[in-house]
């Protein structure tokens, strides 16, 4: 994909002229929720796409969630309504106090003792040849970073996006949120020069860190450029539907999810079946897309093994359903005992 393709297309959204208010409203929620979810998930986080829109829209409480998880969510959220205000103005008024004030909005309540700070420790990426600056050098790092930013002019804006967000995962400034802020500061380049916020998806971690590693260590930026123009153009075209009236800009579904048919495959069991345990208790579904279709975890697959060998041990459904949520407790009683080793295994 060139860069090329992208200002096309923005070229239709801007003949289309401004959209309505009520258009423009949920486009900005439908992109608050989404962002939210896939820059959090990006780190680590948990929360499925439903969980941060109730966490963020109606400020509900996910159970078995953490309360780091729930104020991740909520601190995004804010985050990005603060940097679509700001790109009401042009970029030159985006200052480094302002990258300061963005940070301190992603770790507040989190890390408050860091949050808006600059790291003044050493630090390395877990798994990457990556060398990060050493922190001395982070304030003049900085310094030039904006300077940069402010003074360049021929680059075209999504190659602009791309190239900020590159310097400052690269210059690595905070202890914490460096991508979630520089994600942010991406997008509102982005939406400062009349393009939509570019959304990296879940399923695209892989690659997102295999590119920055990539070009960090010498490399071409060939790939990581492509994937940002990917998401770019994937912005643009939910834009484009959408001021059309063509579209809904709904969610794609989690990769991790099935509909009900890859779930009968991958397990044998017929549809019917799988209707008639879900509605008995003994499946869940985890998410309902905007077309009616249910999809289900990774983890009713093996709920599914285990209410076949009940069967075969000739319980009843109701024995089956006691069974099931005894054995669901004591799953989210070893996961609360060990939630610190757990949580130290993934660093």
């Amino acid at each position: 994909m060139k860069v090329e393709r992208l200002t096309e297309i923005k070229k239709l959204l801007d003949r289309a002229g401004e959209m309505p208010d009520e258009l423009a409203k949920n486009l900005h929620q439908w992109f608050r929720v989404e962002l939210t979810y896939t820059s959090n998930a990006l780190e680590g986080n948990t929360l499925t796409r439903r969980e941060t829109a109730m966490v963020v829209e109606k400020g509900i409480t996910v159970g078995g969630k953490s309360l780091v998880e729930h104020l991740e969510a909520t601190n995004h959220a804010q985050a990005f309504d603060w940097i679509a205000e700001k790109a009401r103005k042009p970029l030159k008024h985006f200052k480094e106090n302002d990258l300061l004030s963005l940070h301190k909005m992603i770790l507040s309540g989190i890390d408050n003792h860091n949050a808006g700070f600059y790291r003044n420790v050493p630090v390395r990426l877990s798994g990457s040849r990556t060398v990060l600056p050493n922190p001395r050098k982070v304030p003049d790092l900085i310094s030039a970073f904006h300077k940069w930013l402010q003074t360049t002019k021929k680059i075209h804006p999504v190659d602009l996006a791309a190239e900020a967000h590159y310097r400052l995962v690269t210059i690595h400034p905070f202890i914490d949120g460096n991508g979630r802020t520089a994600r942010l500061l991406m997008n509102l380049i982005l939406m400062c020069h009349g393009y939509p916020p570019a959304i990296i998806r879940k399923n695209e971690r892989g690659k997102y860190l295999d590119a920055l590693e990539k070009a960090q260590t010498g490399g071409s930026q060939d790939d990581y450029l492509q994937l940002i123009y990917r998401a770019v153009d994937r912005s643009l075209d939910i834009y484009v539907e959408a001021t059309s009236g063509e579209g809904d800009f709904v969610s794609e579904p989690d990769d991790s999810l099935l509909r009900i048919g890859q779930l009968a495959k991958q397990t044998g069991i017929n549809v019917s079946t799988i209707r008639f345990w879900l509605t008995s208790g003994l499946l869940e579904v985890s998410e309902t897309t905007p077309s009616g279709y249910q999809l289900f975890s990774a983890a009713m697959v093996i709920r599914i093994e285990e209410i076949k060998s009940l069967k075969e041990q000739r319980f009843t459904l109701q024995e089956i359903k006691s069974k099931l949520s005894s054995m669901s407790d004591v799953a989210e009683d070893i996961m609360n005992r060990y939630k610190s080793t757990f949580e130290k295994l993934a660093d």
